[in-house]
C-alpha cells in the first residue's frame, strides 16, 4: 500500500484525525499539501499547508486552480460543538450542514477535472454520528449521513475514473478528546464501551485511508469502510438481567 508519486490534499489536515492521515500518506511516499483556517501550531514535517476555508466556494476555486495535479483529496475538515437542537436556532445547525456536507462537495466539484485526469480518488471522512442516533450533534449526524450518501452516488456518476469511498470513523483520541469525554478518567470509561477496548488513534485511521488512497483497493469504489474498533455493545445488554439470573443458579 504505497502511494509514491502520489500529491493528496487533506482538507483539515492541521490536526487531530486529518493531521494522523497526512503523516499516514507522508509515510507511503505521497507529496501531501494539508489545508485549513489556521495553520497548525506545530509544522507537520513532509507536508506543505495552505489556508483555505472550505466553506468559501471562491476560495476553493482558487486553492484547486493553483495545484499542479491531484491524485487524492481527503475531505476531512468538519466538526461541530455540543448543541441540542432546541437550543439554537436553525441558521446555526445550517452551518453545521454547510461544513460537513455542502463544503465537501464544493470542494470535490472544483476538483473533479484534476482528479479525473490523474485518474484519481476522493475519500470522505464520515463518522458513525451518520449511522445512529446523535443527539446533542443531530445537525452533524445528519450531515454525515448525507456525505455517505453523496460519496456513493458520486462514485457511480464519476466512474471509472474517479474513486469515490468513505471511512466511518468512531470515536479517536486527539488533543480534543477531553472537551468530549473529560479527563483521562472519561477517555478509560467510554474506552470500555468500545469492543476493542480502546478509542481509535489518528494513526489508525491514516492507515485506512492509506489503503483506499492506494492501488491496493483499486476496485473498491463506493464502500464505507468502518473504522470504529467493533462500533458499540447494544445498550440492552448492560440493562438485561438474564445472564444475572443464569449465573445466579449455577
Amino acid at each position: 500500500m504505497e502511494l509514491n508519486g502520489k500529491l493528496a490534499v487533506v482538507t483539515g489536515g492541521t490536526r487531530g484525525v486529518g493531521a494522523g492521515i497526512a503523516h499516514a500518506f507522508v509515510r507511503a511516499g505521497a507529496e501531501v499539501v494539508v489545508c485549513a483556517r489556521k495553520p497548525p501550531e506545530v509544522p507537520l514535517e513532509g507536508t506543505e499547508f495552505r489556508h483555505l476555508d472550505v466553506r468559501d466556494p471562491a476560495s476553493v476555486s482558487c486553492f484547486v486552480s493553483g495545484l499542479p495535479r491531484l491524485d487524492v483529496l481527503v475531505n476531512n475538515a468538519g466538526g461541530t460543538p455540543y448543541r441540542l437542537l432546541a437550543d439554537a436556532d436553525a441558521e446555526r445547525h445550517a452551518r453545521v450542514l454547510e461544513l460537513n456536507l455542502t463544503a465537501p462537495l464544493t470542494v470535490s466539484l472544483a476538483a473533479y477535472g484534476l482528479l479525473r485526469r490523474a485518474r484519481g480518488s476522493v475519500l470522505m471522512i464520515g463518522s458513525v454520528s451518520g449511522t445512529r442516533p446523535s443527539p446533542g450533534s443531530a445537525a452533524y449526524g445528519a450531515a454525515k449521513a448525507g456525505l455517505e450518501s453523496l460519496a456513493r452516488s458520486m462514485a457511480v456518476e464519476w466512474a471509472p475514473e474517479v474513486r469515490v469511498n468513505t471511512l466511518v470513523v468512531g470515536m479517536v483520541r486527539t488533543e480534543l478528546s477531553h472537551l468530549h469525554y473529560g479527563g483521562e478518567q472519561g477517555v478509560t470509561a467510554v474506552s470500555r464501551t468500545v469492543p476493542l477496548g480502546r478509542l481509535a488513534e489518528p494513526a489508525d485511521v491514516g492507515a485506512a485511508a492509506v489503503f483506499l488512497a492506494s492501488d491496493a483497493a483499486a476496485y473498491v469504489s463506493g464502500a464505507s469502510l468502518q473504522v470504529h474498533g467493533g462500533g458499540e455493545r447494544p445498550a440492552f445488554l448492560a440493562a438485561a438481567t438474564a445472564n444475572n439470573d443464569s449465573k445466579a443458579g449455577s
